[in-house]
This record gives C-alpha cells, sequence and structure tokens, in this order.
C-alpha cells in the first residue's frame, strides 16, 4: 500500500492488518487501505483544522488542501466512512503504536511533552499508543458518532492489546488566561497521580496549568466548558499531564492525554462493546 510523504512523495504505507472495525447502518470504522483513503483522512483534517480551526498551513498544505507530516508514512489510519453519503470519510484518528514509533524516530508528542519518564519506567514491550489527529466533519458531530469512532478506537486497542494510551488533545486558542477554569480544573482534578510515571510539558514549551485554586472550581461546569474530545476522555477515565503547550501553528492550546487502558469506564467499555457485537 502507499500514501503521500509530508514532502508529497509517493511512499510505503503500513499494512492496515485488521479489517472493519465497527459498523453502524452507513458507517464504517476500520483502518485505511489505500493512498486515497489516507489522503482523503488528510484532506478532511485540512478543512476541520486549518479551514475551520484557522491552523497555519505550510505552502504545500495550502496548495493540496491537505494536512499532512512525515507520521502519516507509518500510523495506522482509523477512518469513518458513511456509506450513505458516497463512502465519504467523515472521521479519523491517526494510530501510532510503540514498536512503530521506535523504527521511525519516536512519537509526534515528543516535540511537546518529556516521555523520558513513561517509557523508562515501562517494559520495554509494554503496549502503548499514540493517539493524534482526531477529527470529525462538521455535519457529524453529534455523540452517536463520537461514540461510534471510540467503538472503532475500542476494537483497535482490543486487537493489538494495548495498555496504555495517551497523546496531545487541544483547547482551542492560545491564551491560557482564556480557559483557565478549564485547564485549572484539569490540573487539580484529573492529574496523572505520583504513583505512575509523570509527564511534563518540555521546559522551554511549559505553560502552568494550576491557573486557580481548586477550592474555587465547579467542577460540573468546568467538565461543560472542555472540548467534547477532551471531555470524552475525562469522562471515559483519562489522566493529564503536567503543563500545557502553546501550538501556534494549529492555533490552540494542548493537554496531555494519558489513558491506561484498565482506566477506561466500565459503563462506557461494556455499553461500546455490546454495540460492536450487535
Amino acid at each position: 500500500m502507499t500514501a503521500t510523504s509530508a514532502s508529497g512523495e509517493i511512499m510505503e504505507a503500513p499494512e492496515a492488518g485488521a479489517d472493519v472495525l465497527a459498523r453502524s447502518g452507513g458507517l464504517e470504522a476500520r483502518l485505511a487501505r489505500s493512498a486515497g483513503e489516507i489522503e482523503a483522512a488528510q484532506r478532511l483534517r485540512f478543512e476541520v483544522f486549518y479551514r475551520e480551526m484557522k491552523a497555519q498551513p505550510t505552502p504545500e498544505m495550502a496548495a493540496s488542501g491537505r494536512d499532512f507530516d512525515r507520521y502519516d508514512e507509518f500510523c495506522d489510519h482509523l477512518l469513518v466512512f458513511d456509506h450513505d453519503a458516497g463512502g465519504a470519510v467523515v472521521g479519523c484518528y491517526r494510530l501510532l503504536r510503540r514498536d512503530v514509533a521506535a523504527r521511525h524516530g519516536g512519537f509526534y508528542s515528543a516535540a511537546e511533552y518529556d516521555l523520558t519518564s513513561l517509557l523508562a519506567n515501562s517494559p520495554p514491550d509494554a503496549k502503548f499508543l499514540e493517539l493524534g489527529r482526531s477529527c470529525v466533519a462538521r455535519e457529524y458531530r453529534s455523540s452517536q458518532v463520537m461514540q461510534f469512532m471510540w467503538r472503532g478506537l475500542l476494537a483497535y486497542l482490543i486487537r493489538n492489546d494495548i495498555e496504555l494510551m495517551f497523546g496531545c488533545a487541544s483547547l482551542p486558542g492560545t491564551d491560557p488566561q482564556s480557559m483557565k477554569v478549564e485547564l485549572a480544573y484539569l490540573h487539580h482534578f484529573h492529574a496523572v497521580p505520583p504513583e505512575l510515571p509523570q509527564v511534563r510539558a518540555l521546559p522551554q514549551r511549559y505553560v502552568d496549568m494550576n491557573l486557580l485554586p481548586r477550592e474555587s472550581i465547579d467542577p460540573l461546569q468546568a467538565l461543560h466548558e472542555l472540548p467534547p474530545l477532551v471531555k470524552g476522555y475525562i469522562r471515559a477515565g483519562a489522566y493529564i499531564g503536567d503543563g500545557a503547550v502553546i501550538d501556534d501553528q494549529f492555533n490552540t492550546t494542548d493537554v496531555f492525554i494519558y489513558f491506561p487502558t484498565s482506566r477506561l469506564d466500565k459503563r462506557l467499555r461494556a455499553f461500546l462493546t455490546k454495540r460492536m457485537k450487535s
């Protein structure tokens, strides 16, 4: 299988391995099988990140109308297709397993967070998965579609025996003071516990999330204010790393998602598993 590299050249992409991950009506979640399907995901990412969220594309990205980088070459791409709309790609996740990252220069999130403790304090064969480049087309942003993407992701986790998911998730904007309630809430109520390996933003990029005292925060209101993806991770059982990072290119403030799969909410796991069997 081939795909398009960050330089725009044709290159080899990973084998899909697992086939269909989930189906519901006209929706299908599976790994990309071809260069064309990966490029469809890149076009969706460009539409969401650059046209809608006002990220700053490179000239090459702007010319092609696609979001791409070198990681697309070897990641798995979980795609959601709507066969009632001609097979359009309406959602995507980019998935990077630890063994693959080790062969290709490491994880994407290492550009923002120090992963040293996380990697050093785990067995070398521990099954880690980095999540990234998640987005859903505007007209498909419902809880039903988000749950469907999670069904596909859960199937992938099970098939690959994943023990820990992690990655950067974004809050819109680059002014931490404008989101101080949300950042302080994540810091005080959902930090990685001290008995687990700690992940901290790189010193030169570190933004303190402790912007308000814990007692001044209404947890329910703060949770409500979070973007849907971050809110979904928190409700499902994820922790948050130490420090936020400003991403000027993407016009976002990033936080580190630290999600042992053993923490996946039992009710959510049961619900998704039941739907997988239906």
